[in-house]
């Protein structure tokens, strides 16, 4: 599911402090990359059997390169995805999320936004 209105789609940052900030936050970029993209991730638990939730935070490279550490990345629309064990995560408009994980996505993505907003270009 696509989180609309979030101001951080279109925020521009230098790759180093993006990923600093991103890992302050808890979200995880880990392997998740490859030469002109990023993806961040934030995971929520679930009381639900073989259900956990993902926040996604994608970018994309407007100069430079990831794998150097000079990229200038530009973020789009974060996205609230399902994960079923043991097939991977689902991010399309048919997932039905609990209200509780959207109102605790959107809290998440203000306070990513906040802090994005400190270092952004």
């Amino acid at each position: 599911m696509r989180v609309e209105g979030t101001g951080i789609e279109g925020i521009i940052m230098d790759i180093k402090p993006l990923d600093h900030l991103m890992d302050e936050i808890a979200f995880v970029r880990a392997g998740q990359w490859d030469y002109e993209r990023v993806t961040y991730d934030y995971k929520i638990g679930s009381a639900e059997k073989n259900i956990t939730y993902y926040i996604r935070i994608q970018g994309y490279a407007v100069e430079g390169e990831v794998d150097r550490g000079d990229a200038v990345i530009k973020l789009t629309t974060p996205l609230l995805g399902k994960h079923y064990y043991p097939h991977g995560v689902e991010y399309g408009e048919g997932e039905d999320f609990p209200e509780s994980v959207v109102d605790r996505t959107k809290s998440l993505l203000a306070k990513a936004k906040k802090e994005l907003d400190n270092f952004a270009k």
